[in-house]
């Protein structure tokens, strides 16, 4: 019955993390409409895109805060719609100040179901006593690879924002609300939360390495999605169609990589993996920096994308695991970090592109997620397998 249970919540949960890939990647591939429908100025755009990240920060630390009152499941059951309905709200206005309100409330409530979302997760995986964060990861990369479809066909058709988000929000908000019926977290209700919200304290100290790498992922990650098709088109002279594939590219590979991530930490374990995969993304950053023709730019961020996919969802398993009393305040302080790294990625490529050359540019990210194998025992290798640590030992596989 519990085994059943489990095997329910981890496939309610996984939806949750492919709505939000849906709905994160309605918004950040028409932030040109945006502009044009609300009439936000070139100067006045990077002031709203900074909101965002800086918004769910603030998400995050009030998520901290909420949990001491109510579970992660409560939390993201009635924050996933306050999403949806803010990306609405971001097609639906026509004044500047409705924007303002419609992204700072998405904002905010993004860093909180980003929060809950792996607190759940981790707490599921500690349930299992196996490593699955690695597949709701990849449901969130499926989910954005469809939002990002919807939104090309949005622009293709010439379609308003409205016109592109309503179906989406009618399909994907019952759907999640409909879902959160079975979400469920490691223990059973009313077993050890007392444990989990008061029976241990985050070391900031300890916590550090595993923020500084959340924010180097974030970093490269940020770089990919906002320079990729500039740099294809400016420095590889590719075409205007062409430069649009290496960012579709990255995300098919993310997908890819963390489908089968799983298997490597129950196989490897973490560090290992977590080493693997930042040499996999500096090797990326080193080609696309070297590269002579727009198709071997291409095969440097796929490595991108093979490499990086893996980090982030093993830093909040790492921190689950650094923390088993206090795992939902850890994550929640881990998750501010995410927010860290996409505000500092873009602006400092794009200064040092400006300033210098985008090749050089590119050197950077490589140097920082290379900088994630010093820190690389953090991520612990023996509590990502069977019997390790606080996780149970390998009897029962469910789902």
């Amino acid at each position: 019955m519990r085994d059943a249970r489990l095997r329910h919540g981890r496939a309610s949960l996984a939806l949750s993390f492919f709505v939000q890939g849906v709905t994160f990647a309605l918004l950040v591939t028409r932030i040109p409409a945006i502009q044009n429908r609300y009439g936000i100025s070139d100067g006045l755009l990077p002031v709203f895109l900074a909101a965002v990240p800086i918004l769910a920060g603030v998400g995050s630390v009030v998520t901290e805060k909420a949990i001491a009152r109510v579970r992660p499941r409560v939390v993201l059951r009635w924050v996933q719609p306050v999403v949806l309905l803010a990306l609405l709200g971001v097609g639906a206005g026509s004044e500047l100040w409705e924007a303002a309100v419609a992204l700072g409330v998405f904002g905010l409530s993004v860093g909180a179901l980003d929060a809950s979302m792996n607190m759940m997760g981790v707490s599921l995986q500690r349930a299992y006593g196996r490593s699955i964060m690695l597949g709701f990861h990849a449901a969130y990369s499926l989910g954005g690879i469809a939002g990002a479809s919807m939104a090309w066909a949005g622009a293709h058709w010439d379609l308003t924002l409205l016109v592109s988000y309503l179906p989406a929000v009618v399909v994907l908000l019952p759907a999640a609300l409909i879902g959160s019926r079975w979400y469920v977290e490691g223990k059973a209700d009313g077993d050890g939360q007392g444990e989990e919200r008061h029976g241990g304290s985050v070391s900031v100290k300890l916590l550090m390495p595993l923020c500084l790498v959340m924010s180097f992922a974030y970093i490269g990650d940020s770089t990919v999605s906002n320079w990729s098709a500039k740099y294809l088109q400016d420095v590889l002279g590719s075409s205007e169609q062409l430069s649009t594939v290496p960012y579709n590219v990255y995300m098919v590979t993310t997908l890819l990589g963390r489908a089968v991530g799983d298997f490597g930490v129950r196989r490897f374990g973490a560090v290992a993996v977590v080493r693997f995969g930042s040499v996999l993304a500096a090797a990326g950053f080193a080609v696309v920096a070297v590269a002579s023709g727009a198709w071997i730019g291409m095969l440097g961020f796929t490595l991108l994308g093979l490499g990086l996919c893996v980090i982030v969802p093993q830093t909040f398993a790492a921190a689950g695991r650094m923390f088993p009393g206090a795992s939902d305040t850890a994550i929640a302080r881990l998750n501010v970090f995410n927010y860290v790294g996409f505000l500092v990625g873009s602006p400092l490529v794009g200064a040092l592109g400006d300033a210098w050359s985008y090749r050089g540019a590119m050197l950077v990210p490589m140097v920082l997620v290379l900088a994630t194998l010093v820190y690389a025992k953090s991520f612990g290798s023996e509590p990502a397998r069977y019997g390790g640590g606080h996780e149970r030992p390998r009897t029962v596989d469910v789902g």
